[in-house]
């Protein structure tokens, strides 16, 4: 099974290298993307890391590298003179973990899974032990880590839906790969009963809960938020709408709900901040054709003059989202009317604010149940029932203050996923020992 997964894996990679030509002469960056993902790692992060019984975690993208910065921050704590490795397979993940991972000592991009390939760069960093965050479970790197004798960790597991039958068709790459993890700390008890129902040994398995309640990046203080406003052309008493993370089509639906909201508040604010940021231009765009003025976040704040007189704001940054929720009155999260399955609804949550989406949340199926249950996010179906529950959720304050005041409660309740992984790594490193 390893060598058809091998064949498959070069065929593609073949096929891709026209893609990879073009991005090569049309995006910034992604040369030296493309370099360490082949191996070459930068020296001056080598110098860090090699050969120093590195604590090396792997988080894809964004969402990830959300959930790992508060496990990071515990390892710290627990362990301060630990050497901590992140790598990413994203550029959107890696100007993250920049951005929130102050504590790493080096972040790289993450190898293809090719043969011989994975093997040399594990053999290069040498790490102590490899924390895979979410699922992220690639056959040649974990049969390297094997090899090398070096412990596997799950944190933070999650398996959905989609990944539960994907995984299927691994057959035997699949038992070697969950052999070879030594702990699952997984998110719920759905996902360790996933795990298991994969092949996991449930003596390995057990439940910490989700570390994206203990993150605290954005945390936003009343200097912070005045500063934002003022970039952003926001006075203090406009009531702002945030859109975050939305997706190709939900935009259209926003505006038009936001064409009859405007009608009752007159100088109400959208911001949207679409999950692919190179759409920016193709947003403001479209808010043209309803009639509004749009601007990007970057250019009002190259250019402060541009901020006045502007009804849509464009978020075309990576990682401000989560502070900017920080500064509406309400949220909506994206990917849940169109049916991409949700995205992480617990960064405005934690500022208490009242969030509503669509109904394909599947992604993020516990948090999502976790807060409707309890009011704090409401669900709409269509464009008709997402202006209605803005317009309520505007003319009602007491509403939106029960709902944000649930949100935190939540978050509060839900905190603690971070340290028993921290925990959980220290006896494993104690055993190992």
């Amino acid at each position: 099974m390893y060598f058809i997964y091998n064949l498959l894996a070069v065929c593609v990679l073949i096929l891709a290298v026209p893609v990879l030509a073009y991005r090569l002469i049309r995006e910034e960056g992604f040369s030296e993307r493309l370099r360490q993902s082949f191996g070459f790692l930068p020296a001056d992060t080598l110098t860090k890391v090699a050969d120093k019984n590195a604590i090396w975690l792997h988080a894809a993208s964004v969402g990830e590298i959300v959930a790992t910065s508060p496990i990071v921050k515990e390892i710290r704590r627990e362990m301060p003179q630990a050497t901590i490795m992140i790598s990413v397979v994203t550029a959107s993940g890696y100007v993250m973990a920049k951005r929130i991972i102050p504590e790493a000592d080096g972040i790289i991009f993450f190898p293809l899974d090719i043969p011989r390939l994975s093997y040399m760069v594990v053999r290069k960093i040498r790490p102590m032990v490899f924390l895979l965050v979410e699922t992220e479970l690639w056959p040649n790197f974990l049969k390297a880590a094997r090899n090398l004798g070096i412990p596997v960790m799950m944190v933070n597991g999650r398996i959905s839906d989609k990944s539960l039958k994907r995984y299927t068709y691994l057959f035997g790459v699949l038992k070697d790969m969950l052999n070879t993890v030594v702990k699952y700390c997984m998110q719920s008890t759905i996902d360790a009963q996933y795990i298991i129902q994969l092949g996991a040994d449930p003596r390995r398995v057990v439940v910490t809960g989700n570390t994206k309640f203990d993150q605290n990046y954005t945390e936003i203080s009343p200097a912070e938020r005045e500063v934002l406003r003022r970039e952003l052309g926001l006075a203090d008493d406009r009531r702002v709408i945030v859109a975050g993370s939305t997706h190709k089509g939900e935009e259209e639906l926003l505006l038009t709900s936001f064409e009859q909201i405007r009608i009752k508040f007159p100088g109400t604010a959208l911001i949207l901040a679409p999950r692919e940021i190179l759409r920016a231009d193709e947003l403001i765009d479209i808010a043209a054709k309803f009639g509004f003025t749009a601007r990007r976040r970057t250019l009002m704040k190259e250019k402060p003059e541009l901020t006045g007189g502007c009804d849509v704001i464009v978020i075309d940054t990576i990682g401000e989202l989560g502070k900017i929720y920080g500064l509406g009155d309400i949220i909506y999260v994206g990917g849940s009317l169109a049916a991409t399955g949700g995205h992480n609804i617990l960064e405005p949550a934690a500022h208490g604010k009242p969030i509503i989406v669509g109904p394909h949340m599947f992604n993020f199926k516990d948090t999502y149940a976790l807060l409707s249950g309890r009011g704090a996010c409401e669900t709409v179906y269509d464009n008709a029932g997402l202006t209605e529950k803005i317009l309520e959720l505007l003319e009602n304050p007491a509403m939106r203050e029960e709902m944000g005041r649930q949100a935190l409660n939540i978050i509060r309740e839900n905190q603690g996923a971070a340290r028993e992984s921290a925990r959980h790594l220290k006896e494993l490193l104690e055993t190992k020992s």
